[in-house]
C-alpha cells in the first residue's frame, strides 16, 4: 500500500470517527473534573481565610478565588458554546466577564474595609447561576443578567445611605406597617403562581413582595427589640410579626412564612437572652405545623410528596421524584455540562436548580456549593458580632438567619430531607425578586460592617488624642 493510499484511508477513518465529536466528548468529560477540582480549592479558601491574622496571605487567597471564578466561568462558557455552537454564548460570556471585573474592582473602592470573601462568594454564586441559566435557556439568562447588573450597581449607594441616615433604628413601627401593607397588597392585585397567591404581575414583569418585605421585616424586629425587651413590648412586636406570618400562610407562601417565623424567634432570643422565648417559639411553631397539616390541603399534598414521592410520581410526588432522579443520575462527578436532562424537572430554573447542578456538575460540586453558602453565613454572623450598635447587630444577625434558612429550605426540599417549600437558592436560582433582595441583603451587611469599622477607628483615634492631651496637661 502506497503512502498516498494510507493517508487517504487515515483521513477517511478520522472522518468516520467524527473527530470533532470525539474531541467534544473528551472536553466535556475532562472539564467536569477540572471544574470540580477548582471549585473544591475555592471552597477550601473560603475557610482557610478565617485562619490567622496574616493579611498578606489573606490577600493572596482572595486574588486566587477571583482567578478560579474567572477560570470556571471560561471553561463552562466554552463547553456551552461547543455544545450548541450558538454565538450568543460568546456574547453572554463577555458581558458577564465585564460585569464580574467591574463589580470586583468597584465594590472594594466604595465599600472600604469590606469583607472581600463575601464579595468573592457573591460573584461566584452569581457566576454559577449565570452558567446554569444559560444552559437552561436564553429567556432565563438575559433577564437574570439585567437584574443582577442593575441591583449590583444600585447597591453601590448603600454605604452612603447607611452613613447619612442615622435614624433607621427609630422607624420600627414604620417598617412594620409598610411590611404588612405590601404583603396584604397581594390580596388586592395579586396573582396565583405555582399554587401560591404571592405574586404581583404587571405585563411581563412579575414581583414577589415577600422577597423585599423579608428585609423590612428584619429591620422592624431589630429596631423595636433593640430599644426594649420588656414583656409588654415583646408581646406587641410578636403580634405584629404574627400578622406578617399569617398573611403569608393565607397566601400559601409557606417557605416565606417559615423564614419570617424562624428569623423572628432567633432575633427575639438574641435580643432578650431569654431561653423561654426560644422554647415557646419552637413549640408554637411545631404546633402550628401540625395544625396546618390538618387544615390545609396544599400542606397535606407537600407532606405526602415528601413521605413517599414514588407512590405519587405522576401527581404530588412528580417534582421531588424527578429531582432525586437527576441527583442520582449525576452521581459524584456529574454527567457533564449540557449532558443531562434538567428540563424534565418542573420549575428547575428557580426552586429546583440545585438538582440540575448536581445532575450535570456532580454531587461533589453541589456539596462545595453548600459549603460556600455556609461560609457566607459564618462571615455574616462574624460581622454581626463585631457591631457595636444593637440595631445593627440584630439586623445583621436577622439577615444572616434569613439567608442560611432559605438555603436550608431550598436544598432540603429538593433532596427530600424536608417537604418542599418552593423557595429559591440565593443568587443562583432564576428570579428578579430573589436576586434583588439577596444582593440588597449582602450590601446592607457589608455597609453596616464598613460603617462600624470606620466608627471604631475614629473612636480609637479620638480617644488616643484625648489621652495625649490629658497627659500633656498633667506633665
Amino acid at each position: 500500500m502506497s503512502k498516498k493510499e494510507a493517508a487517504k484511508k487515515l483521513i477517511k477513518l478520522f472522518g468516520d470517527m467524527n473527530i470533532i465529536g470525539v474531541l467534544h466528548s473528551i472536553l466535556v468529560e475532562t472539564s467536569k473534573y477540572i471544574i470540580i477540582i477548582l471549585f473544591a480549592v475555592y471552597t477550601l479558601h473560603c475557610f482557610t481565610a478565617f485562619l490567622g491574622n496574616n493579611n498578606e496571605k489573606k490577600e493572596k487567597i482572595y486574588k486566587n478565588q477571583k482567578r478560579i471564578t474567572y477560570i470556571i466561568h471560561f471553561i463552562c462558557s466554552l463547553v456551552l458554546f461547543l455544545n450548541s455552537l450558538d454565538y450568543k454564548i460568546i456574547i453572554y460570556y463577555f458581558l458577564q466577564l465585564v460585569f464580574l471585573i467591574i463589580i470586583g474592582k468597584v465594590y472594594p473602592y466604595v465599600y472600604k474595609g469590606m469583607s472581600k470573601i463575601i464579595l468573592n462568594n457573591m460573584l461566584m454564586l452569581l457566576t454559577i447561576g449565570f452558567i446554569m441559566l444559560e444552559r437552561l435557556g436564553d429567556s432565563y439568562i438575559i433577564k437574570q443578567m439585567i437584574f443582577a447588573a442593575t441591583i449590583c450597581f444600585v447597591s453601590l449607594c448603600m454605604p452612603f445611605l447607611i452613613e447619612k441616615f442615622t435614624y433607621f433604628d427609630k422607624l420600627g413601627w414604620v417598617y412594620a406597617v409598610t411590611g404588612i401593607v405590601f404583603l396584604a397588597l397581594v390580596f388586592v392585585i395579586g396573582k396565583e403562581k405555582y399554587g401560591a397567591k404571592n405574586w404581583i404581575i404587571i405585563g411581563s414583569f412579575a414581583l414577589q413582595p415577600s422577597e423585599f418585605v423579608k428585609i423590612i421585616f428584619v429591620c422592624f424586629v431589630a429596631a423595636l427589640l433593640s430599644y426594649s425587651t420588656k414583656f409588654i413590648d415583646v408581646v406587641k412586636v410578636s403580634v405584629l410579626a404574627a400578622i406578617h406570618v399569617l398573611i403569608l400562610v393565607a397566601e400559601r407562601d409557606l417557605g416565606a412564612a417559615l423564614i419570617f417565623y424562624i428569623t423572628y424567634i432567633v432575633i427575639l432570643f438574641i435580643a432578650s437572652n431569654n431561653t423561654l422565648y426560644l422554647a415557646a417559639g419552637f413549640g408554637t411553631g411545631a404546633l402550628a405545623a401540625v395544625v396546618a397539616t390538618k387544615l390545609f390541603t396544599h400542606v397535606q399534598t407537600r407532606v405526602i410528596a415528601w413521605r413517599d414521592p414514588w407512590s405519587y410520581i405522576d401527581t404530588a410526588g412528580y417534582q421531588v421524584a424527578h429531582s432525586l432522579f437527576a441527583i442520582g443520575t449525576g452521581g459524584w462527578f456529574g454527567m457533564g455540562l449540557g449532558e443531562g436532562m434538567p428540563s424534565a424537572i418542573p420549575v428547575v430554573a428557580s426552586d429546583f436548580i440545585f438538582s440540575a447542578i448536581c445532575e450535570e456538575l456532580g454531587t461533589f460540586f453541589g456539596l462545595c456549593l453548600i459549603l460556600v453558602e455556609i461560609s457566607c453565613f459564618i462571615m455574616f454572623v462574624n460581622i454581626s458580632l463585631k457591631m457595636q450598635k444593637k440595631f445593627y447587630k440584630l439586623t445583621a444577625l436577622g439577615l444572616s438567619i434569613e439567608y442560611i434558612f432559605q438555603v436550608f429550605l431550598t436544598i432540603g426540599g429538593v433532596t427530600k430531607f424536608i417537604p418542599s417549600t418552593g423557595v429559591t437558592l440565593p443568587l443562583v436560582s432564576y428570579g428578579g425578586s430573589s436576586i434583588i433582595s439577596t444582593v440588597i441583603l449582602f450590601s446592607i451587611i457589608q455597609g453596616m460592617y464598613v460603617l462600624n469599622g470606620v466608627k471604631e477607628e475614629s473612636y480609637v483615634f479620638e480617644g488616643t488624642g484625648r489621652r495625649k492631651k490629658k497627659d500633656a496637661k498633667g506633665a
